[in-house]
């Protein structure tokens, strides 16, 4: 081993022996300063002779010079290894300056269903995928009491039906014959009283008694007349009220029946038979087959320029690759205070062949377009104002429309000036 070290070190004629032995008779620490210069240590167990071949071993040290030399050419070839810088041309091609947005598809007219009761459920009448006409029942709630409530509500409306009253309106109308023959009699009989009176004929007793006969007739007429139309009145009343509480309890027999409210598919079932269920729980999930609406985010900072009627391309994982257009078609003008974002909707123009509800995508809504506008990649912007030419120095420069990757030069560049891109 000794041999090995003392083979290697004889490359290096700087490394010498200065130390003495210590009073133990071993090698001091290798580490010391000669002629101003730093020594590298080298192993406390090192013994090598010096140049006079006295063999005391003592604590070598040796100069770097040459260890800084080759150094420093290992700098230099590193150096000369680093990546070149990038140059770019500007080009002409067309850009749209766009809005990012991300969000979820729903089908139109989705919704969530609840019933206005509560109870255990008795039975499901429709699985998930199911088409379904508006007034499809889908399930029904356990409801023996409004289901009594509606059959004696149904007795009670036909016994008050006016028709299953006419005997009553018919003696009643039969007072009020009676009672106009009568009067028209009485009438009679006073008239010719009153000729035989103006003839100097009978007593002013008769005449009296027959005109107080015929007022008495007059008003058995008006009070069997007026009994009529109360009784008609309220046989009418009774029937209209039986009816309506009919209609109330065969609605609340109907609310413990879910029914659907649009013609489309049952996207989602949540109970089962025997669950229990309260008016605030969720029911089913239900919307349209065939048309969905893109419901995206939009940054508040970035609102202010949607407009209903831009385009917008629409990106979704479920068909990678491809782009699907659409265009904005409301925007709900309440910002979400947590998110600081705006709800936009938007439809597509040419929609996939399948489609979810729920389903994420990524959309650009389109605010400008140019068709040829002088280009350069944005990593080529030292700042929002300023290039590199090809010698390295800052150009300023005025930009316009903006993508993700390019941005349009409207002055201070021409199409053959040749940029360097700073490195990142």
């Amino acid at each position: 081993m000794r041999r090995i070290l003392s083979h290697r070190l004889s490359f290096f004629p700087e490394l010498i022996n200065q130390n003495g032995p210590n009073p133990r008779g071993r090698p001091t620490p290798p580490l010391c300063y000669h002629s101003n210069r730093l020594a590298m240590p080298v192993s406390r167990h090192l013994h090598h002779r010096n140049a006079t071949g006295s063999g005391r071993s003592g604590g070598p040290c040796f100069y770097p010079t040459r260890w800084l030399w080759l150094g420093g050419l290992v700098l230099v070839l590193l150096g000369s290894c680093g990546p070149k810088a990038e140059h770019v041309r500007p080009v002409v091609a067309p850009i749209s300056e766009c809005v990012y947005a991300a969000g979820t598809v729903k089908s139109a007219g989705q919704y969530q269903a609840f019933a206005s009761v509560g109870g255990l459920i008795k039975a499901v009448y429709v699985r998930e995928g199911d088409s379904v006409q508006v007034g499809t029942p889908l399930l029904a709630i356990a409801g023996d009491v409004p289901q009594l409530a509606a059959q004696n509500a149904a007795l009670a409306a036909r016994y008050a039906d006016v028709a299953a009253n006419q005997d009553q309106l018919r003696e009643a109308q039969t007072q009020v014959d009676l009672q106009r023959r009568t009067l028209a009699d009485e009438q009679r009989q006073l008239e010719r009283q009153r000729r035989l009176w103006a003839q100097s004929i009978g007593t002013r007793q008769a005449l009296e008694q027959r005109e107080l006969a015929y007022a008495g007739a007059r008003t058995a007429y008006t009070a069997a007349l007026a009994r009529y139309h109360t009784l008609q009145r309220q046989l009418d009343f009774a029937a209209r009220q039986a009816r309506t509480n009919l209609q109330i309890a065969r609605q609340q027999t109907r609310d413990f029946v879910l029914r659907s409210r649009v013609r489309g598919v049952v996207y989602k079932l949540y109970p089962r038979p025997g669950e229990a269920v309260s008016p605030q729980t969720p029911l089913a999930l239900l919307g349209e087959a065939r048309r969905y609406v893109l419901e995206m985010q939009v940054d508040e900072a970035d609102i202010v320029r949607i407009r209903p009627g831009q385009p917008v391309l629409v990106t979704l994982d479920s068909y990678a690759g491809q782009v699907f257009p659409a265009r904005v078609t409301a925007v709900v003008p309440l910002m979400n205070a947590g998110s600081k974002t705006f709800l936009v909707e938007a439809g597509f123009v040419r929609r996939p062949p399948v489609l979810y509800p729920q389903l994420s995508f990524e959309a650009s809504i389109v605010l400008r377009t140019k068709r040829r506008a002088l280009l350069v990649p944005r990593r080529a912007l030292v700042n929002d104002s300023t290039v590199l030419n090809g010698r390295g120095e800052p150009v300023p420069v005025r930009v316009g429309l903006r993508d993700y990757q390019m941005v349009e030069i409207l002055g201070g560049l021409g199409p053959g000036d040749e940029l360097t891109v700073p490195a990142s």
